[in-house]
């Protein structure tokens, strides 16, 4: 009976680290266990089923990602992010959670980038589902900092879509998604929005994380604008593909509007 629950409890504290969520799961294996010699054997069982049940969690929890690094020009930040209180997805796509993920903890700084550099995002891990990936700026009435996304203010302005023989996706297995800033950019503040569709069950699960920028030496650009939700119907193809039928899809549009290229 020791020998079993010493390699529980070691399988499990390794799964758990691989998944990064060791502070989450740890604490539970501080329990005040009896004596083995007066376990009985149905409580080993119990907790060894547990402790499977666990490892579980922490596998499922690995193919979890967050965007938690804005990445501007060839510097990067943390403090300009909205970030969100853990990696699990959104769902559904008419959740008002679709905008900047559910309850985020408040940026600390709006990072200043010029119209015609490099943005995006770097993630908590490499992109594990198959599924296309955008980029959205939406137009801050006032400053990003107070601003919640609301309001037909959102344009995309780059997008991570399908390959074919065999059917894939272009972001699968990516750190890091960056775009230019389109030139014609008008200057002023924004959210920059990054959004990830995982097909491997549906309806999908979205990735989605937002950091604060203002945009200066901008153009006069007047991108078509949607608002958040509602960018993408609940009915649209793109998210409601069966990316494992066969014969495998031979043709996919990416959901929502077209890119801004300015």
């Amino acid at each position: 009976m020791l020998l079993l629950l010493f390699n529980a409890c070691s399988w499990y504290k390794r799964m758990v680290s691989s998944a990064r969520v060791v502070h989450r799961y740890l604490p539970l294996l501080s329990l005040s266990l009896p004596s083995i010699e007066h376990t009985p054997f149905p409580f080993v069982m119990k907790f060894t089923t547990s402790i499977l049940g666990l490892v579980a969690i922490a596998q499922a929890a690995s193919a979890h990602y967050m965007f938690n690094t804005l990445i501007h020009g060839t510097e990067s930040s943390t403090a300009a992010v909205r970030e969100a209180q853990n990696n699990s997805p959104v769902r559904p796509v008419t959740s008002l959670d679709m905008r900047c993920n559910t309850n985020p903890i408040p940026a600390k700084e709006t990072i200043t980038v010029s119209a015609g550099d490099t943005i995006g995002f770097r993630l908590s891990a490499a992109i594990f589902h198959q599924g296309p990936a955008s980029i959205y700026l939406g137009k801050a009435p006032g400053n990003a900092v107070d601003w919640d996304g609301s309001g037909e203010n959102w344009f995309k302005i780059a997008e991570w879509g399908a390959t074919y023989n065999p059917f894939g996706f272009t972001d699968l297995g990516k750190t890091e998604l960056t775009i230019t800033i389109p030139k014609d950019t008008p200057s002023g503040q924004y959210l920059v929005r990054a959004e990830q569709i995982a097909l491997h069950v549906l309806p999908p699960e979205f990735y989605v994380g937002c950091a604060q920028i203002n945009v200066v030496n901008g153009g006069s650009g007047n991108p078509s604008k949607v608002p958040i939700p509602g960018h993408i119907s609940p009915n649209d193809p793109g998210i409601n593909v069966n990316i494992y039928q066969v014969p495998s899809p031979t043709s996919y549009t990416v959901p929502g509007p077209t890119v801004w290229r300015g």
